[in-house]
């Protein structure tokens, strides 16, 4: 499968009546003292900052207020607010309070915040009315200070390192401590003294903080560095590495040693934490007879009458050993679902996600565990935006089960930092320019595709509208594929170093695999590659390229990040914890406002029946919009921030798979997440009707929903076959975008797609979505086996199409046939296709969907183990490792005659060279033997793959299971 964005005015008393709380009082009746104190406080980077507005009313019972302040900086502005109703005019900015927070009693207080914007300097405010009557000048908050300790070392592979903070307020109290290992948030301790243990880390640098927080909201970080060196002895061994344990139960944990010893190992079991927690035995010896199979230790947490499930650490020690350390977190049963089985294992299951090594040291999820896997991505080590989102859903559910949400903000922060390039990654953003036509082919032979200024191409709708919004010319969206251990060695714009690396790969059309795909970067200054870097692998121009930024986002990823923003926001409030999690759901609605590019053709041109890239016509405003989640939208510009060009284009084609008509709603009807672009939620609007439409035009007869449709026949605006179904005027496609393998073969579009109906659905009672799921659901149980040998579709055949689309009169698709070709155990797509029946049957009622949501999640529960869940697959695939370009079949790696190159590591690029020419690194992978016996003609390899996305799917099926069906 391919998967392809931070006058001071004081008010007096008036001789007329004062309006506090809604009664009106007579002139001289309010307090002549001042009525509330503020505490402001704020927090800057770059040039944005986060403000945290404490109000304390000091007067009478207040059921609705109104704060106004006035910035000292005419250049300050609230981009994004929360718990109150904000706005902003010149200088002056308002706050009133939300329904939920308007009764303000005397001595009562409240908090509410902002995100802002300045350039120059951030003054605070230092004058502030409530209701009109002048406060006491604004609280100056000390900040707090906070020394983070860690151990001097050394350490080795797999380290244990325990870190310890002490904090302290001179003018209020500590509220949280957080931990960041290099980037990412690790915990959150609220009570002194102030720790947590880093288990498992691999070889690597590291950079640790501790943040601490004062009751304002100020905050101060203490930060050190340490190195991990690799393993060189025998090594403990704890399986599983994180257990979950309800009340009153227990779970085992089996320790065993890498090699057998020369004489016995004495084990000591130590609990830190949450002293409900036990273990027993505290010793345990491990032999020459036992190391392998292990010794079984049992982890109990007592009943207790709290409703906090507390964790703790299990730290195992030998003489001459590395420490290692097991999380154990208690499953409180009196909290709701806390006694759940299926609530368990998601913790379980979140628990090995967190600690089995799916995470690079700067806290990047890596697409998989294992770093030999070539599918999308072409290396386990990169990452993609898909994976940015799929973990963020994770951290919304277990926000949702824990209702702790540090770790939901950290993912949004650490995606920003590293896949949502910065102003320096796209610096010329902001400058004008149209792009250039140059044609889609389909072999990956037919390229470089030639640039054609000739080619008429339509207006930009969004650019002038989005840079007036938001005050910059950034792109705030992901780009889709990271090298994140920078194993090709491109670095940041060819420095080399940098990592994590913004790369690409498919560039040359439908026909185009990844086995035949040049990785490239995405900041191209010619420093690798050839002359021209690899600009002209994929263009060809009338004069030499210049160096350039170009990326390319996946809308799928970006729309499901707003998905998971919802539902973040949707459990917070539930929780009473909406301010917890307010500034990600605004940066999530800024996204949603810039994923509008993906709703737009290639060019510009007008949707219908454009056919000829010459005579089909440019358009301007909407004339341009198919409303359609495409399969990208990209952008980019001139490295060389003297030269003022930059160029962003849509996509024409749009496949079924990546619609999300959730997110179109959620962008429509929900407040904090309805973009704030003045034609935003319009857009929004007409795409959810689009795109049900999209889906009831694409049902076969079946249930099952076919590929797509195209406004660009062939990337070129070719005319299509005559007959081919229209809708809208765009062409039907049976495999959109990709052939090599179809588009739509794979059944795991169908579960992540048909997902987002159900939720649809679930929320919000829509008719179409539910006639779309009626028709589907039957269709996927009826090709569905449980038990142990259990399976679901895997691959699908298309005949036959649809009828031409009127939207007044939808006809029934007679003429579209699905059949399921080959079923398997592919288990990420079963936890997606589980959750899309959880979610209708919690609707509908349905039985049958219920059970067999059911089966599939204790089938995957089945084939769990210390990482996740996985079962075997056989790779035969992986023959075309060492193909070479084959003009008769158009298959292998294709590189024009003429054109040489090299990689950063000194792999050639020339004619005749193969996919693992060019990535000769491969050779060095643990597991390249087994693919080299393959090559050598032994038999296909088998892997047991651990995807992060399939691991996260898994796991929320599991939390969506427990929550809708707490009784099983």
């Amino acid at each position: 499968m391919r998967l392809l964005a931070r006058r001071r005015r004081t008010a007096m008393l008036a001789a007329a009546a004062l309006v506090i709380g809604g009664v009106a009082l007579p002139a001289g009746a309010a307090q002549a003292a001042p009525a509330c104190d503020v505490t402001y406080a704020s927090s800057d980077w770059n040039n944005g900052f986060t403000a945290n507005v404490t109000i304390k009313n000091l007067g009478d019972a207040l059921n609705n207020w109104s704060l106004k302040f006035t910035f000292p900086n005419s250049s300050q502005r609230v981009v994004q607010g929360w718990s109150a109703r904000w706005s902003q005019s010149g200088s002056e900015v308002t706050a009133t309070n939300e329904s939920w927070n308007g009764s303000l009693p005397t001595g009562a207080s409240t908090s509410i915040g902002f995100n802002g914007s300045y350039s120059g300097s951030n003054p605070k405010p230092t004058a502030f009315t409530l209701n009109g009557v002048a406060c006491n000048g604004a609280q100056t908050n000390q900040p707090p200070t906070v020394s983070l300790g860690v151990p001097s070392g050394p350490f080795e592979a797999p380290a244990d390192v325990p870190l310890t903070a002490t904090a302290s307020d001179p003018d209020g109290t500590i509220s949280k401590v957080e931990f960041y290992r290099n980037g990412l948030l690790v915990n959150t301790d609220t009570t002194a003294p102030y720790g947590y243990d880093l288990l498992d880390l691999p070889a690597g640098s590291y950079t640790v903080q501790a943040k601490a927080y004062d009751n304002a909201g100020a905050s101060a970080v203490s930060e050190k560095s340490f190195t991990v060196t690799a393993a060189t002895g025998p090594k403990l061994v704890a399986t599983p590495s994180a257990v979950t344990v309800g009340e009153g139960s227990s779970a085992t944990v089996r320790y065993t040693l890498s090699a057998a010893p020369t004489a016995n190992v004495p084990v000591t079991l130590a609990v830190t934490g949450d002293s409900d927690i036990t273990v027993s035995p505290t010793t345990l010896t491990l032999t020459s007879s036992n190391w392998s199979t292990g010794v079984t230790a049992t982890v109990s947490a007592a009943e207790d009458a709290d409703t906090v499930g507390g964790t703790a650490t299990i730290t195992a020690s030998a003489s001459g050993y590395a420490p290692i350390s097991v999380v154990a977190t208690e499953a409180d049963n009196d909290s709701p679902g806390g006694d759940n089985a299926y609530i368990k294992k998601f913790l379980d299951q979140y628990g090995k996600i967190k600690n089995s090594g799916y995470f690079s040291p700067e806290g990047v999820p890596y697409h998989s565990i294992e770093t030999l896997i070539v599918e999308a991505p072409d290396h386990g080590h990169e990452t993609t935006s898909e994976a940015f989102s799929f973990w963020l859903w994770l951290e919304a559910q277990y926000g949702r089960v824990t209702q702790n949400w540090a770790p939901f903000n950290n993912a949004w922060t650490v995606m920003e930092k590293y896949i949502i390039p910065n102003h320096s990654d796209q610096a010329t953003a902001g400058s004008p320019g149209t792009p250039q036509y140059a044609a889609e082919h389909n072999l990956p032979s037919q390229y470089p595709s030639t640039l054609d200024a000739n080619v008429p191409v339509g207006q930009d709708p969004l650019r002038s509208e989005l840079q007036s919004t938001y005050g910059t010319g950034d792109i705030y969206g992901m780009h889709w594929l990271l090298d994140v251990d920078n194993t090709y060695g491109f670095g940041r714009c060819g420095d080399g170093t940098t990592r994590p690396a913004y790369i690409n790969t498919f560039q040359r059309g439908t026909q185009e695999s990844v086995w035949e795909t040049v990785p490239q970067p995405s900041c191209d200054t010619f420093k690798h590659g050839g002359p021209s870097g690899y600009l002209d692998l994929f263009v060809k121009e009338s004069s030499a390229p210049a160096k350039q930024w170009k990326y390319t986002n996946a809308p799928d990823a970006d729309a499901r990040a707003v998905q998971a923003a919802y539902w973040a926001l949707t459990w917070a409030k539930a929780q009473g914890k909406a301010a917890d999690v307010a500034a990600t759901v605004a940066k999530a609605a800024k996204m949603g406002d810039y994923l509008r590019y993906a709703l737009f053709d290639k060019y510009f041109k007008k949707i219908g029946n454009c056919v000829g890239a010459s005579t089909c016509p440019a358009a301007s405003g909407r004339d341009s919009a198919h409303y359609l989640l495409s399969w990208y939208y990209a952008w980019g510009g001139a490295y060389d921030t003297s030269q003022n060009w930059s160029w962003r284009i849509g996509s024409s084609h749009s496949h079924f798979g990546y619609q999300n008509p959730f997110a179109a709603w959620v962008m429509t009807n929900v407040a904090e997440l309805k973009p704030k672009s003045p034609t935003a939620a319009s857009d929004w609007q007409k795409s959810l009707d689009r795109q049900l439409e999209f889906y009831t035009w694409l049902q076969s007869a079946e249930g099952g929903i076919a590929g797509g449709a195209t406004n660009s026949w062939d990337g070129s605006y070719a005319q299509p076959p005559s007959g081919t179904a229209t809708f809208y005027g765009m062409f039907y496609d049976v495999d959109p975008v990709y052939n090599d393998p179809p588009s739509n073969q794979w059944f795991g579009m169908q579960a992540w797609s048909m997902q987002r109906i159900a939720e649809l659905y679930l929320e919000t009672g829509n008719a179409k979505a539910k006639a779309l799921l009626d028709k589907w659901v039957p269709w996927a149980i009826a090709n569905t086996t449980l038990g142990t040998n259990w399976s679901i579709p895997s691959d699908m055949k298309w005949t036959g199409q649809p009828a031409n689309w009127n939207p007044s009169s939808p006809q029934p698709n007679t003429n579209l046939h699905v059949e399921v070709t080959v079923k398997g155990q592919d288990v990420g797509v079963a936890g997606a296709y589980a959750r899309t029946l959880i979610a209708y049957a919690a609707k509908s009622g349905n039985t049958a969907a219920k059970d067999t949501a059911k089966g599939l999640l204790d089938a995957l529960s089945a084939s769990a183990d210390s990482k996740g869940v996985s079962t075997p697959e056989k790779r035969g695939d992986y023959k075309r490792f060492d193909d070479v370009y084959n003009a008769a079949d158009g298959q292998g790696l294709y590189v024009p005659n003429g054109w040489t190159g090299k990689m950063p590591n000194g792999d050639a690029i020339a004619p005749g060279k193969s996919f693992l020419d060019i990535r000769s690194f491969y050779k060095n992978d643990p597991d390249w033997p087994k693919v080299q016996a393959y090559l050598d003609g032994g038999p296909e390899p088998v892997f047991n793959y651990h995807r992060f996305w399939a691991q996260a799917d898994i796991a929320m099926a599991y939390a969506d299971y427990g929550t809708y069906f707490p009784q099983g």
